[in-house]
């Protein structure tokens, strides 16, 4: 047998497993071969291997093989060929109109989600290399704000270091990821992807020294470096409350940074962007809610105009001055027993003893019938 304290350890265990915190969702976005799938790859390994299995999930309709075990994947609900063949599409809008088609359904997949946020920590989602699924298209904003209204969530931006050497390239990845940030308007993270092949230090020091990229800049003579020069202003803000980690996620270098970075978005999302959702929910709330009050008020007023018209047909002291509850109910109670009688010609002239004027109560039940039929 245990001993006292053991057993109130397993207690408290035991409480701490049944309230479990939310689940993290990490939406990893980046460009087409910026390494966002061997990033998932790298992120699934690290937590299987601390025994915290996460719980994965593959948008990119398009990808041929998996390097990693995925719970939901969306190619076995959307076949993205077919698509392109029955809307006589290109690849890039048939993985749009994919990840569209399959957006309608998202409400299944967050209910997978809320069944395993007691066994799963992270939920990570690969995504397809077309940002504009998150940035133009609805299926984007659709999945990221029912995330967002029931899990912590964190966007994550993989961004291809090797490629990003040249001022210009940089600058248009970070104005790509600027764009995402006011889209989904969530914590966000920039991962420096392919820091095996060159360190990171370069861009970071681009982003906190103004006079540095500018230097870089001069280097460059075309029309489209003066306005990288204008941009890169502008940017300053951008960038002074922006996350960056580099990561090798071939090597696996730079995990330990990420999740630190990530723990605090998980805070930030907590802090200023939960009550945000929470007071947009309630106020969808009270708009459906008044919009049910005002149906009732309507149905009130039509069957109170049926009752006062049933009134002028009989004397007061007859039946048909009832509520509009219990005309409801009367209703219904008579739909039934004309389901029971095959013979419509003795319901009409049956008599009953409660019912001393039959024939007016009778005519104000047809009209009454005869109005919600239409």
């Amino acid at each position: 047998r245990r001993a006292p304290e053991e057993q109130v350890g397993a207690g408290k265990m035991a409480t701490a497993s049944a309230v479990a915190p939310a689940p993290v969702c990490v939406l990893v976005l980046g460009m087409a071969g910026s390494g966002k799938t061997t990033f998932v790859q790298r992120l699934a390994a690290h937590l299987h291997g601390q025994r915290c299995a996460p719980y994965v999930i593959n948008l990119d309709p398009a990808v041929h093989d998996l390097p990693f075990p995925a719970n939901i994947d969306i190619r076995d609900t959307v076949k993205y060929k077919e698509v392109m063949k029955q809307y006589g599409l290109g690849p890039n809008g048939g993985i749009v109109t994919s990840l569209n088609l399959f957006a309608t359904r998202f409400d299944q997949v967050m209910k997978f989600i809320e069944k395993r946020q007691n066994a799963s920590k992270y939920v990570l989602i690969d995504t397809p290399g077309q940002i504009e699924v998150f940035t133009w298209s609805a299926s984007g904003t659709i999945i990221t704000e029912a995330l967002a209204s029931s899990f912590p969530s964190v966007v994550v931006y993989v961004m291809d270091t090797s490629r990003s050497t040249n001022p210009i390239t940089f600058m248009s990845n970070m104005l790509y990821a600027c764009s995402i940030l006011y889209k989904t308007k969530l914590p966000f993270i920039v991962v420096m992807n392919k820091t095996d092949i060159i360190d990171h230090s370069f861009a970071v020091e681009w982003m906190q020294d103004f006079e540095t990229f500018q230097d870089a800049l001069n280097q460059e003579t075309s029309y489209v470096s003066n306005l990288t020069r204008s941009m890169s202003l502008v940017l300053d803000e951008f960038y002074s409350s922006l996350k960056v980690v580099g990561v090798s996620a071939v090597l696996g270098t730079g995990l330990d940074d990420f999740f630190v970075q990530l723990s605090k978005a998980v805070d930030e999302y907590e802090r200023e962007y939960r009550p945000e959702y929470e007071r947009l929910r309630k106020t969808l709330e009270k708009a459906q809610n008044k919009q049910k009050r005002e149906q009732l008020e309507h149905l009130w007023k039509d069957m109170g105009s049926v009752c006062v018209q049933g009134n002028t047909l009989a004397g007061p002291d007859d039946a048909s001055a009832m509520g509009p509850s219990e005309l409801i109910l009367t209703r219904g109670a008579l739909d039934e027993e004309e389901e029971r009688e095959s013979d419509t010609d003795d319901i009409d002239h049956e008599v009953t003893e409660e019912s001393h004027e039959e024939p007016a109560f009778r005519n104000f039940m047809q009209e009454t019938r005869m109005k919600y039929q239409r």
